[in-house]
């Protein structure tokens, strides 16, 4: 399969990823060990998680996520063919959130532990705090490379203007540098990584990981109408998509897919990969058939007409 260089790293990866959010959510340990399984056995190499997942899930208190894919790498014995991504800063409760330089030290230490591994491949900032200089969050991670704990950094969700400071402390400073951005970016969601972050990521060779790549799922094509809601615990939140341009997109979807006799969800993705700021687009599957969507994405290649169909359908301005 196709490897992609991720940024300015040494890291070559696979044109996906897999969202490790469901792990100890909508799929257990069993579940996961299969998913994990079919999505490397089909030749993908990189998996994030973070350090949050699934906090939210009830009866979790977060890690879970990370616990599964320690297990899994233990199991298997392969942490040198696996490239993990996890994050750090988010509210993992009992004050335990933010970036700074105290408290990024003590969560990569226990996200090592939980992924029982002595290195990460590339840790993220999760969700900034701009009341910690982002000289002091870099200081941490300089100490963690120079640890030998983590290889490379990324961030996620921080504003454009924090994401140029940062890179710009980095480079005055002789810090790690951000290699990597994972934005909220997909065929419907557009306007906000493509008007703010886009330009910045491609001036600076940030590779990109794009979350929600399938939009909950609505990319699926499975959402058509409020009775498709309950087909997921991700349904209730579909509403927002059926709208004359969501329907618009699900038409392309549905056109370039009967085409190539695949799937909305790996023209969606193929669509993704296409793009030339986009390095590897996260997503999940909950069982194994829908890892076939992944596969055929990555094979996909979508001619100009279907590209402009679909830029045309999912259009912002």
């Amino acid at each position: 399969m196709e490897k992609r260089r991720l940024g300015n790293s040494d890291l070559k990866v696979a044109p996906l990823a897999f969202g490790g959010n469901i792990f100890g959510w909508t799929a257990d340990e069993q579940r996961s060990f299969e998913l994990l399984d079919g999505f490397i056995g089909a030749g993908f190499n990189l998996v994030d998680t973070a350090d949050v997942y699934s906090r939210w899930a009830p009866g979790n208190k977060g890690g879970e996520s990370e616990t599964i894919i320690g297990k899994w790498l233990k199991k298997h014995g392969n942490r040198n063919s696996v490239i993990i991504a996890t994050k750090a800063g988010s509210d993992m409760g009992d004050g335990k959130k933010g970036v700074s330089k105290k408290y990024i030290l003590q969560a990569a230490e226990a996200s090592l532990q939980r992924l029982q591994t002595d290195h990460i491949d590339l840790y993220q900032t999760h969700f900034d705090d701009e009341s910690t200089p982002v000289e002091e969050t870099l200081e941490a991670y300089a100490q963690l490379v120079k640890e030998g704990k983590v290889r490379w950094i990324g961030a996620s969700n921080m504003t454009p203007e924090r994401l140029i400071a940062s890179l710009k402390a980095s480079k005055d400073n002789g810090f790690p540098t951000y290699k990597t951005l994972q934005p909220h970016y997909n065929l419907y969601d557009r306007e906000k990584f493509e008007a703010e972050y886009e330009q910045i990521c491609l001036d600076h060779n940030l590779g990109v990981l794009n979350y929600y790549a399938l939009a909950s799922g609505f990319l699926t094509g499975k959402y058509r109408n409020e009775n498709d809601f309950n087909k997921s615990a991700r349904g209730g939140g579909m509403s927002k998509y059926l709208n004359p341009r969501g329907f618009s997109i699900l038409d392309a979807l549905d056109n370039i897919s009967a085409k190539y006799n695949t799937t909305q969800a790996s023209v969606s993705l193929a669509w993704l990969m296409a793009r030339k700021s986009i390095t590897a687009p996260i997503a999940s599957a909950t069982n194994i058939d829908q890892l076939d969507s992944f596969v055929k994405a990555a094979v996909l290649q979508l001619t100009a007409d279907d590209i402009n169909l679909l830029d045309h359908a999912s259009a912002w301005k």
